[in-house]
């Protein structure tokens, strides 16, 4: 149990460095539902929307590429500065084009003119930060990590308050900026994030000997490309939808689609927390004579971690949901909710099950799979969306999340075989799904019972789990 604890420790490290931030920065949903019409909030999203597509280009899957070969090349430095150099040059390339060709980019993104210089502005500088990070978690060192997280977000935070609130505004601060749309004061507080975290790096790097190795880079860009197709497969599977509705539904049904789904941040957050901690720890731990159990082990109690997550934001929704949406424009489309973190769930099981062809180098089965699943997306939103309206897109992404979650398994059976507990797994999954469902959507809520079904679950994961418990609580 060393060796899972070990895990567990640097996933609850990393996690809060991950979690934190993005828990505070979820609290301006209430500020930003608040503040924006619905039709403000989905032009937020679609600005997010594009930035993710422009963040997975310009790191190519050099981020996952990064940790692979630095945890297991002897000259670790040139495998450091061949990753800036390579990432410096992209981005600088790749800012040209999109700054020439302005006009015609912005419009075939739908993207408002005014807001097309600050997205790749921040795009270029988050970018920029990706290394360096990366080297951060890689070399253990959770604590500048979390500081410097901390630190982007609290400023995000504050400048939100100070250009949009109607309470705590400066406004010396808003005339100062003169924006037409109030939207763009949460881009304008983005930017300038990005670019002082961006500085607070920088010495760290100078510290460097800047070598470029081209053997090096052929194998970074090798390993990291299927990545990059997996990854903005991903985001057409996290987002289409959201940039589908408008066309369909308008602006407004958008906006309450977009932050009912930000709902589900929660499970979202866990999963992130889990694989910053997970990456790493499964690639410097891969030659372990118990590495595949070590790997079962932690897919079983990340499942049990996400189901119980499941049924409590569930059974607790309508209690949660004041909290962070307040206007009852929004609520239209607070069904989505339980779907959506059922969807990501099979998400995170699915990034779990994908270390297969991460170990073993066969990084396409990825982009193979995340291809599959946007082809899902993408074909039962267009079929559905003018049928079902916004839950159309509820019911996709969870058709394509559990789809793929189930392939990773059946093909990593093959090429990487770990022996996970099916039956359990299978278990805790169906019987929190089937609980949350029959407490939302069948008993409108209620939460004597839904209590009362949170407690069944936890007593049946004690109960069948009690040995390894009682081990790692021991520990």
């Amino acid at each position: 149990m060393g060796v899972l604890q070990k895990f567990f420790k640097d996933t609850i490290i990393y996690g809060l460095a991950i979690v934190l931030p993005r828990l505070i920065n979820f609290l301006l949903v209430k500020l930003h539902t608040d503040v924006l019409p619905n039709e403000g909030y989905s032009e937020n999203t679609e600005f997010y929307i594009v930035a993710a597509f422009f963040n997975v280009v310009l790191t190519y899957g050099l981020e996952t590429s990064f940790f692979r070969f630095f945890s297991r090349h002897r000259e670790k430095a040139k495998v450091l500065s061949t990753s800036l150099i390579s990432i410096l040059v992209s981005t600088v390339g790749f800012g040209l084009l999109l700054f020439a060709f302005r006009e015609m980019i912005s419009e075939a993104l739908r993207i408002n003119k005014d807001f097309y210089t600050l997205l790749v502005s921040i795009t270029l500088l988050d970018t920029l930060i990706v290394i360096p990070f990366a080297y951060l978690r890689v070399t253990g060192r959770p604590i500048k990590f979390a500081l410097l997280k901390l630190l982007n977000v609290f400023i995000i935070v504050v400048l939100n308050v100070l250009l949009l609130s109607r309470t705590y505004g400066l406004q010396t601060l808003q005339d100062a900026f003169n924006v037409a749309n109030p939207v763009e004061y949460i881009f304008i507080a983005n930017l300038i994030a990005s670019l002082l975290i961006l500085l607070l790096v920088l010495p760290s790097v100078f510290k460097i000997k800047f070598v470029f190795d081209r053997v090096v880079f052929k194998q970074l860009i090798t390993y990291g490309l299927p990545i990059m197709v997996a990854g903005l497969a991903f985001v057409i599977n996290e987002n289409l939808d959201k940039w589908l509705l408008p066309l369909y539904e308008g602006k407004f049904i958008n906006g309450a689609y977009s932050a009912c789904y930000k709902l589900a941040v929660f499970m979202t957050l866990f999963i992130q927390a889990f694989r910053m901690g997970a990456e790493p720890f499964f690639f410097n731990h891969s030659e372990e004579v118990n590495a595949k159990q070590t790997y079962a082990t932690i897919l079983k109690y990340f499942t049990i971690v996400g189901s119980l997550g499941l049924l409590i934001i569930t059974v607790y929704l309508k209690v949660i949901q004041p909290f962070f949406i307040g206007q009852e424009t929004y609520l239209v489309a607070l069904d989505i909710v339980p779907i959506i973190l059922l969807a990501n769930l099979c998400l995170g099981i699915y990034h779990n099950l994908g270390i297969w062809y991460k170990l073993t180098d066969q990084t396409r089965y990825g982009m193979y799979i995340s291809i599959f699943g946007a082809t899902i997306t993408i074909g039962f939103n267009l079929i559905f969306i003018p049928k079902i309206g916004f839950m159309a897109c509820a019911y996709a992404t969870l058709l394509a999340y559990g789809l793929m979650m189930l392939i990773s398994y059946t093909l990593g059976r093959k090429h990487y075989r770990v022996p996970y507990d099916l039956k359990r797994i299978s278990f805790y999954l169906v019987f929190s799904s089937i609980l949350a469902f029959i407490s939302y959507y069948q008993l409108n809520s209620n939460i004597l019972i839904g209590t009362l079904f949170l407690l069944v679950f936890i007593a049946v994961v004690v109960l069948l789990e009690k040995k390894d418990l009682k081990l790692i609580l021991k520990k």
